[in-house]
């Protein structure tokens, strides 16, 4: 039984290396199409783009491990039962769940060794790359901009036609589009030369122009048919440009960790409890300052608890009396005021009082929607934080999971080689990875809890990896048309005899 054990458990190691080798090559080359916009063109030596591709191969892992259980279960199993040895098996009396014992074994190890993957490798990973890219920044900071094109900042573009010097950083014919809130070119300027300086621990590219114009289309609001514009020369005029790709996060120093990607579990169990109190904290203080600002809830005052209970009570029907009275009086005023209260002031005053009105509300509704926006981005901040520290849990038993739907399927397809088995590997793959994907984003948006968008694409694979167990123990094959087609002869059947 260990010679079997040792045999089923060789084969299966063997074809999870080749899949994970053949696979994670598959996405290097997918990366590098991505990132090649970043990488072609811009002075880089092929030292630093090989340090950028190793540090992007950790977080590959997330999709390549659970790809490669799920590849290699089918292949292992497939073949097995191509080759009639599952047959050889069972007359032996061995059943499919004592073959699959060492494998469970080896996949339960390798869900431990994801699990510490993906809360240590993978987060030094990440820092790694921020801090070559901010490196890149700061050595090559011509390398955010490309010849002959525009290239796409934070509200600008810029466009040069050389660049020459030390590092690339002096630029000729340097051509700047600024973007206003509307995302509008309204702004553009023109200089012959321009330098590009990167000052040590900063995010920010200084780039000075030289000998140039600069032009602004003005906004004319008594006649929208005119189109004025400023115009100005300069001799020399600086600009500060932020570094792509990092204004894309918060980010710090090295040894700070600000991203859900770049926190292991501690850190991100301690942040999300920070995070929570801080927008409870935020919320509180601005209802308060709204209540405050319009008026709600004031605070009545305090009884005096000084006055004796007898005298309350001889005064009680006689203070009683004297309100009736009052309240009678001042019903027929009240029901004027309340009809109107515009009515009470003179004619010069309700505008005041409208616009003063007015002014107010278009305030509050002001502040109510510049804190919403505040806030829905940190919630956001806040579901990528749970999101983040369950994702390495369900990554890890993803794996696990996907071996009960690979081992079975390839048993009861029994096919073995790259051929069937690779495409329904990639087919129920990519339903696994479509679903956590938009499961993710649903999640960061809040519009569902975020546990559950890291856990459901796994959950929804775990019915489906029971029910392949099952029929690959019963030694049926997967529901055919046959049973549909049979079901519908028997109902014709019942019916002709009725």
């Amino acid at each position: 039984m260990r010679i079997l054990d040792r045999y089923i458990l060789s084969r299966f190691v063997f074809n999870f290396i080749s899949s994970f080798v053949i696979l994670m090559f598959i996405f290097i080359f997918q990366t590098i199409w991505l990132f090649i916009d970043d990488l072609a063109g811009k002075g880089l030596d092929i030292v630093i783009i090989g340090k950028f591709l190793f540090y992007l191969m950790p977080d590959l892992t997330e999709k390549v491990l659970p790809l490669t259980v799920l590849l290699s279960s089918i292949l292992t199993f497939g073949s097995f039962a191509e080759n009639y040895e599952f047959a050889a098996m069972k007359a032996s009396g061995i059943s499919l769940q004592r073959a699959m014992l060492p494998l469970i074994i080896f996949v339960t190890l390798l869900g431990g060794v994801t699990f510490f993957f993906a809360n240590n490798i993978i987060p030094l990973s990440q820092r790694k790359i921020y801090n070559l890219r901010r490196n890149i920044a700061q050595v090559k900071p011509a390398a955010a901009v490309t010849e002959g094109v525009f290239s796409d900042f934070e509200g600008m573009s810029i466009k040069v036609d050389e660049k020459y010097g030390d590092n690339d950083r002096f630029l000729k014919n340097v051509i700047i589009h600024l973007k206003n809130t509307a995302n509008k070119n309204t702004t553009a300027i023109k200089a012959k030369t321009g330098e590009l300086i990167s000052g040590e621990g900063s995010d920010l590219i200084q780039l000075v122009l030289t000998d140039g114009n600069y032009y602004e289309d003005v906004q004319s609001k008594k006649n929208q048919l005119k189109y004025p514009f400023a115009h100005a020369d300069f001799d020399t005029y600086i600009m500060n440009i932020e570094v792509p790709e990092l204004n894309n996060e918060d980010l710090e120093e090295e040894r700070d960790i600000s991203t859900d990607k770049m926190k292991n579990i501690s850190r991100l169990s301690k942040d999300i409890d920070s995070l929570k109190n801080d927008n409870f904290r935020i919320i509180r203080a601005f209802s308060k300052n709204m209540e405050s600002r319009v008026g709600m809830f004031v605070p009545l005052e305090p009884r005096d608890t000084t006055i004796i209970k007898s005298k309350e009570k001889i005064k009680k029907d006689s203070i009683a009396s004297a309100k009736l009275s009052a309240l009678r009086t001042n019903k027929a005023r009240q029901d004027s005021i309340n009809a109107d209260i515009l009515s009470i002031f003179p004619d010069w005053q309700k505008i005041q009082v409208l616009n003063s009105a007015k002014n107010s509300a278009t305030g509050l509704l002001g502040s109510v929607s510049g804190k919403r926006d505040e806030m829905q981005k940190r919630y956001k901040i806040y579901n990528m934080h749970i999101l983040s520290l369950h994702n390495k849990y369900a990554l890890a038993f993803s794996c696990i999971i996907l071996f009960f739907v690979g081992a079975p399927l390839g048993a009861i397809i029994r096919k073995g080689g790259l051929g069937l088995p690779m495409v329904i590997a990639i087919i129920l793959f990519l339903i696994y990875y479509f679903i956590g994907v938009f499961a993710g984003n649903y999640a960061k948006e809040g519009n569902i809890h975020p546990m559950l968008g890291a856990w459901v694409s796994t959950l929804i694979m775990l019915p489906l990896g029971i029910f392949l167990t099952k029929r690959a123990t019963e030694d049926k094959g997967m529901v055919s048309f046959g049973v549909v087609t049979d079901f519908f002869k028997e109902l014709f059947k019942k019916k002709k005899k009725n």
